[in-house]
């Protein structure tokens, strides 16, 4: 009860202080600089700026069967020679699962950030029915 009684009292002297302080400061005269009549004015900008808008572009229709189809498997350097060699235990699973999936594997250049448009040209001239890309490190 007392440690109750100790809280209630602390919150009251803390919402006693927090209004006269904003009494005072409500009330308190500008200073002498920005009372001048002549005083320049500044204009502040956000650093951050506007981003421009962004276009969604939807993810393309999923195929109904893989059947048939290839497959590119595409490395990104998902970490040399480690991504390589992941995406040839994928190809090893297509080939004993599903026989009917041709698979390719893939290296593309430059980073994870960088575009590859041969690589995507090849894929498209090619035939490539569908694309696994690595991600990661």
């Amino acid at each position: 009860m007392k440690r109750y009684l100790f809280t209630i009292s602390c919150l009251f002297v803390f919402l006693f202080v927090l209004l006269i302080s904003s009494i005072a400061l409500a009330t308190s005269p500008l200073p002498e600089h920005a009372q001048k009549e002549d005083a320049k004015l500044i204009t502040v900008l956000n650093p951050l700026g506007q981003p421009p808008p962004v276009e969604l572009i939807p993810m393309a229709p999923r195929l109904d069967t893989l059947e048939g189809k290839t497959v590119y498997l595409v490395d990104q350097g998902f970490g040399k020679p480690s991504g390589v060699l992941f995406l040839e235990h994928i190809q090893a699973w297509f080939a004993e699962n599903m026989p009917s999936v041709t698979t390719i594997i893939k290296e593309k250049s430059g980073s994870y950030g960088q575009d590859d448009p041969e690589l995507w040209q090849e894929i498209k001239n090619n035939g490539g029915d569908a694309v696994i890309v690595t991600y990661g490190h």
